[in-house]
């Protein structure tokens, strides 16, 4: 796990890359791989990278790293865990002499057997920049899921590529500014979707995707190499798909327990996270491992006790931190300087607060995201079965009776409080599938959209939103509808969402966080299962529920999806009533050229007042506002950045 930058001069380059402007660009990222920092210049490509020291801790595995010749070299952010396979399969000793037993010269010499289409046969979270000198070819390349991170802008010929946008904003003659189109979006969906960003002219490489560039022209290529095809084995008896679920679970966790440094479990009380330390201690053998928990005061929203339940249950040593308003409030805007981007979704923080703790005692973290994406366990899968009985009722008693009802229910606090809950799906069940889907996930309805966003500096004319999702649901190839939501969920919610609070919120202490869910070979294996099996009546997550039966808790195997989340709808409402008044003042909304002040001071008194929750809206604008201020105004981001730990701290640790 590690961070790299490079610059790539496209056509008629003039100069030799500088070294400085690389060590400058790679500074700004220390803090995911304090271990060890190096940069490598080669006229019209150069490359830097912070290593965090994982697998093989000796200086061998110091990148950027080259081949025999020197003809090939990599600056590589993540872990394949398939390479010991790979080469062998490959016989890759047969015709290359390795220096090293890290996972990134399998790459190299993989490349040179194979060609960009390497990247084809790799099983792991990753993201790299490979350099083939006598090509004179730059590959930029990206995991499935997007675990891992990797920006890019092009300026005057030339493409600038970071694992995070922060080093990008020092580059000489680039100007940060917002993105219209990244905002309009992000008002639907609290995060930036697929290759947008926050900023104008900086771009995401998208997940599962592969970037081609050279020195002859100024041409780049991008194409996919990585999708998820739903080929349904219906001989597949549910017996035999609970059996394969945690056979391939097994062995996903198995890889990616392959360390030399120690390795923990961000433990929620969750189903996933539940799962993974119970596989976890099966796989050692033993339980002699550190798990790490959240804990909240208000009731709907903390699991900490079912946390304990599993720690006690599976013998590690357990730490819970405390979530307080203050804590988030003193967070405000620094986890921000991180991210570099406006982020609403809540759990960022308290990852945040977690990983600060579990810094001391690991290196590498467990993490359970897409269990949710793969087993079918979010609210909106079910709610989609549930549509199609509650769309027999006569349309005039369902928008006439039932939601005339559902509109008038009291706004609770709660976490998924009932109010919520019926309000969405009562709306969405109204609306096709991929659009239903959608209903559950937006912040903002289009028509509000164009009422918060001011209008003087031009009209917001973009495609709506809900075009991402039914774009999606008509480009994959499954026949039932609910693995098109589950695609939907693997294109947008994990990657966007899920996995930028995971990668952002752990390297911020130079952690790395695994995610045993999106092995590939488990997520294929979940790709033929028959929904009947995935989702059968109302039970969410069955395939995983069923293979933990008698390796957790009853109760833990029982107990309703929560999700981790902070109740910023009633704190805004009260601990950090200030800072939100302050921050949605109307002028301040207004100089931004981007809001309109009038329309946000309204729905803000129906916040207050309790006659609509708002927060998810609210929550999101305070983060961009904040964004605003620390990225566009005073342009202060790095004073908000921590010292990155001292290297090598578990350099002596027992290989796991």
């Amino acid at each position: 796990m590690c961070g790299f930058v490079g610059v790539l001069k496209l056509k008629d380059s003039q100069r030799d890359i500088s070294e400085d402007l690389l060590q400058n660009m790679n500074r700004v990222l220390r803090h995911r791989g304090p271990d060890a920092s190096s940069v490598y210049c080669d006229g019209a490509c150069g490359l830097a990278h912070n290593r965090l020291s994982i697998i093989d801790l000796s200086d061998a595995g110091t990148q950027p790293m080259k081949n025999e010749d020197g003809r090939i070299w990599i600056a590589y952010n993540g872990e394949v865990y398939n390479f010991r396979t790979l080469r062998s399969s490959y016989g890759l000793d047969r015709n290359h002499k390795f220096r090293s037993h890290t996972d990134t010269e399998v790459l190299i010499h993989l490349y040179e057997e194979l060609g960009p289409a390497f990247i084809r046969k790799l099983n792991g979270m990753y993201a790299f920049a490979l350099w083939d000198r006598q090509k004179q070819a730059l590959y930029l390349g990206r995991d499935p899921y997007g675990i891992k991170p990797l920006f890019y802008t092009i300026i005057e010929n030339t493409l600038y590529f970071a694992s995070e946008i922060k080093a990008l904003l020092g580059i000489p003659g680039f100007e940060p500014g917002p993105s219209r189109e990244g905002l309009f979006h992000y008002l639907s969906f609290d995060y930036m979707p697929g290759v947008l960003t926050a900023f104008e002219n900086i771009y995401e490489l998208l997940p599962g995707h592969l970037l081609t560039a050279g020195t002859a022209n100024t041409d780049i290529r991008i194409e996919r190499f990585f999708d998820i095809e739903y080929k349904i084995n219906p001989s597949l008896t549910r017996r035999k798909a609970v059996e394969n679920s945690l056979t391939y679970f097994n062995k996903a966790v198995e890889r990616q327990l392959i360390s030399d440094v120690p390795v923990g479990v961000m433990l929620s009380g969750g189903m996933d996270s539940s799962a993974l330390t119970a596989m976890m201690a099966e796989v050692r053998g033993d339980s002699d491992f550190h798990t790490f928990s959240l804990k909240f005061n208000e009731k709907s929203f903390d699991e900490s006790d079912y946390a304990q339940m599993v720690a006690d249950h599976v013998g590690t040593t357990h730490h819970e931190i405390l979530v307080t308003p203050e804590k988030v409030r003193n967070m405000l805007p620094k986890y921000l300087a991180y991210i570099d981007e406006p982020y609403a979704d809540g759990s960022a923080i308290p990852t945040y607060l977690l990983a600060e703790c579990a810094r001391d005692f690991v290196s590498v973290l467990l993490s359970g995201e897409g269990g949710d994406e793969f087993f079918s366990g979010y609210d909106t899968h079910l709610a989609y079965k549930i549509r199609k009985i509650y769309r027999m009722i006569p349309r005039v008693i369902r928008q006439g009776l039932i939601r005339r009802w559902v509109k008038g229910l009291p706004v609770s606090n709660k976490k998924l409080s009932f109010d919520f809950k019926a309000k969405r799906f009562t709306y969405g069940a109204e609306l096709d599938t991929p659009n239903s889907h959608f209903a559950w996930r937006a912040v903002l309805s289009e028509d509000l959209k164009q009422k918060v966003l001011s209008q003087e500096s031009g009209p917001w004319e973009f495609a709506p939103s809900e075009r991402h999702f039914e774009e999606a649901f008509e480009h994959c190839g499954a026949k039932d509808e609910l693995n098109r939501l589950l695609y939907i969920d693997y294109r947008f919610h994990l990657p966007d969402d899920l996995m930028i609070k995971n990668d952002r919120m752990t390297m911020a202490h130079s952690i790395e966080a695994r995610v045993p869910f999106t092995d590939n070979e488990l997520v294929r294996f979940l790709a033929s299962v028959p929904v009947r099996h995935k989702l059968p009546g109302k039970n969410k997550k069955y395939l995983l529920k069923a293979s933990m039966e008698g390796k957790l808790p009853e109760p833990v195997l029982k107990k309703k999806k929560v999700g981790l989340e902070i109740p910023y709808s009633q704190w805004m409402r009260t601990d950090l009533n200030d800072l939100c008044e302050h921050t949605f003042d109307k002028k301040r909304l207004s100089d931004t050229g981007l809001f309109n002040g009038d329309t946000v001071s309204v729905l803000w008194k129906e916040h207050k007042e309790m006659k609509h929750d708002h927060g998810r809206f609210f929550w999101g604008l305070l983060n961009y506002m904040l964004w605003h201020e620390t990225y566009i105004e005073k342009r202060n981001f790095t004073s908000y950045l921590s010292k990155p730990r001292e290297p090598g701290r578990f350099h002596n640790a027992t290989k796991t």
